[in-house]
């Protein structure tokens, strides 16, 4: 290993030294004083604008930002995308399937079912509030109460009872004359708590009919003395030609659709 290192060293300082002539020349060649930096002139630009902006549109840049920084926290919050994502999975569980469908795949199809389960909420979400906002019509914070309306209706109509008032305990709040009255975090909240309860069910009803045909291959694997063959090697192909033959994908979204 020694003998190696030499050569190489030997290298790296002759390449060093072919190098380092060619840097000191074009630093002697260009005078840092007549160098452009478009980076540094462009962030000088920015900061001069932001300087002379109005304080209401730095504000309203930052609540933007802001808005657009929680957007993914509210889309799995306050959407049907938890139901559809989680149910999704149970679903690949139960076929034994461990990367087919991919979770790219799964996740997609759960947020393009999800847009379309809330089509009618988000309709009114850009009449009501983006539209004005956008005119001008309107302002800030009267576009997130507008926004906000359609969006506690969907996850009103789509929450138990008990969930809330679990919520409502949890966080020592005090019992609303109306449902109106309920602070929009307790509504998220049980309304995730909801949505996991739901999918749960629904997914243990998805994996009863896969959960027979295993007990039945491993019964019959046992019954012929294959005991050294995994029974899921066996009943995979016939779980996923029931699945297939069930129209399985059509009748499992129709059925969660169908719950909004």
């Amino acid at each position: 290993m020694m003998r190696w290192f030499m050569p190489i060293l030997l290298a790296l300082l002759v390449l060093g030294g072919l190098v380092m002539p060619d840097v000191g020349f074009a630093q002697d060649a260009l005078p840092g004083a007549g160098l452009a930096d478009p980076v540094g002139d462009a962030a000088v630009e920015l900061a001069d604008e932001l300087r002379d902006m109005p304080v209401a549109s730095s504000v309203r840049i930052i609540v933007l930002l802001t808005a657009l920084s929680l957007l993914p926290a509210m889309l799995i919050v306050m959407t049907p995308f938890t139901r559809f994502v989680v149910v999704f999975s149970m679903l690949r569980q139960a076929l034994g399937l461990q990367q087919a469908p991919p979770n790219q795949v799964l996740v997609g199809l759960a947020l393009f079912m999800s847009l379309l389960v809330m089509r009618p909420t988000v309709d009114a979400v850009v009449e009501e509030a983006i539209d004005p906002y956008i005119a001008g019509e309107i302002e800030t914070g009267e576009a997130v109460t507008n926004a906000l309306a359609p969006m506690r209706i969907f996850m009103l109509r789509n929450t138990r009872r008990t969930d809330l008032a679990t919520i409502m305990e949890i966080g020592r709040l005090e019992a609303p004359e109306t449902v109106q009255d309920v602070p929009t975090v307790a509504v998220a909240s049980a309304f995730v708590l909801s949505e996991l309860k739901t999918s749960f069910v629904i997914g243990v009803k998805v994996f009863l009919p896969f959960l027979v045909i295993d007990i039945i291959v491993a019964n019959i694997l046992l019954g012929m003395g294959m005991m050294v063959l995994p029974p899921v090697i066996i009943s995979l192909p016939f779980k996923i030609l029931l699945f297939v033959l069930m129209d399985g994908w059509n009748l499992l979204i129709r059925s969660m659709s169908a719950g909004f």
